[in-house]
């Protein structure tokens, strides 16, 4: 017999043993399973309604990650209540606090007066477990607004449905009568709740 016609049964047979040696691997490759580790960071986002308006001041609003900033202007000789809608949104425990900065104007009232839940991305126990504290606006910065727990159980920070709308409450009183600038922060890390 020829040797050029052994060549070709040469390549089918190594050709076959290959198959024979992979292709159970590979099945068995495919039906092992396979675990997938991974940690998600706590994340707690604030933001403001973005209908947030008041007819009789001058807003500028600037959310970042947890912390929104208003900076709130009149010249009027007397300061609107104000009703701030703000958002929470987040994947672990969260205390608010706020910071109150003028030069022109005094606090004298911040409490929160509703709580309500934006959908069904809200888990239930945000709204029943959310403690509010008494804000002693005499007393020293920040001060604490509330506390809770985990509030969004999926979506993303722009998802309509996963956050807690709280409804804040701000009285002030301009120390002139010549109109006043208010900046108030809010900031919502990851913490404990507090009793």
């Amino acid at each position: 017999m020829p040797a050029r016609w052994l060549r070709p049964r040469c390549r089918c047979i190594f050709t076959l043993i290959a198959v024979v040696f992979f292709v159970p691997c590979s099945i068995e490759a495919q039906t092992g399973s396979v675990a997938l580790k991974g940690s998600v960071s706590e994340t707690v986002a604030l933001s403001v309604l973005p209908t947030f308006t008041h007819k009789n001041i001058d807003m500028n609003v600037l959310s970042s990650g947890s912390t929104v900033r208003l900076t709130l202007s009149s010249t009027n000789a007397e300061f609107p209540v104000i009703r701030v809608p703000l958002l929470v949104r987040s994947n672990t425990s969260f205390r608010i606090s706020a910071i109150f900065e003028s030069q022109t104007a005094v606090l004298t009232h911040l409490s929160v007066i509703d709580v309500r839940p934006t959908g069904s991305l809200v888990s239930p126990e945000a709204v029943n477990a959310l403690v509010r504290s008494e804000v002693d606006v005499n007393g020293s910065q920040p001060l604490l607004v509330l506390s809770g727990p985990r509030v969004s159980l999926g979506g993303t920070l722009a998802s309509p449905n996963n956050a807690l709308q709280v409804t804040l409450l701000i009285r002030m009183r301009p120390q002139s009568g010549r109109g006043s600038l208010v900046h108030l922060t809010f900031i919502g890390p990851a913490g404990p709740l507090i009793p």
